[in-house]
């Protein structure tokens, strides 16, 4: 089991609840599937890919009816992921505005810490 977690704005409201409200129905079902079954099953989920971005920064990727979605994260243990920042995929590389976004949000979770 792996507990999931994600980064909420100053107002209280999490990031990835606003994120999902963008989402067509098909696709928001995939990644709340998929992120259920990181709660099960961990990095052994299906339905997605794990990689490393730098350091601490890592990135699911998972593919929907409408497109792919990536969703930074960090681990604040083996068993604790902390969702920084989601959006949609839009071309071969994260744009540096995302990765940008993503590298903040760490900085301020790992200062809390």
């Amino acid at each position: 089991m792996v507990k999931v977690t994600f980064v909420a704005a100053a107002s209280g409201s999490s990031y990835f609840e606003r994120f999902l409200q963008d989402l067509s129905t098909q696709d928001r079902a995939v990644v709340l599937a998929v992120f259920k079954d990181i709660q099960e099953h961990g990095l052994g989920a299906k339905g997605c890919e794990f990689r490393q971005i730098e350091s601490k920064l890592w990135e699911v990727k998972v593919r929907a009816p409408t497109g792919g979605y990536r969703f930074f994260y960090v681990l604040l243990a083996s068993d604790h992921m902390h969702v920084l920042h989601s959006y949609r995929k839009q071309g071969q590389k994260a744009p540096a505005r995302e990765l940008d976004i993503a590298r903040k949000r760490l900085k301020e979770v790992l200062n809390e810490k």
